[in-house]
């Protein structure tokens, strides 16, 4: 039983390593294809994006904890 996560564990980066290598390599192919300045426009949208979702999800969680009356300073 002591095996199993070390199994699993393996399997799980070989496949994540293998997933994000074929994903940049898909991608580098893609930009080589398209004009560089539209590449650069999407993926400063995509990281706008990102950050206005991670903002979203930290001020739910901070007022959800406010709400259920979790103490959160230190």
């Amino acid at each position: 039983m002591d095996w199993v996560p070390i199994i699993f564990g393996t399997f799980k980066i070989v496949a994540l390593c293998t997933a994000m290598f074929f994903s940049i390599k898909w991608h580098y192919d893609q930009g080589e294809k398209g004009e560089t300045r539209a590449l650069i426009r999407s993926g400063a949208k995509m990281i706008a994006i990102f950050l206005v979702a991670l903002i979203a999800v930290g001020l739910v969680a901070i007022l959800l904890s406010r709400m259920l009356g979790l103490e959160l300073s230190y």
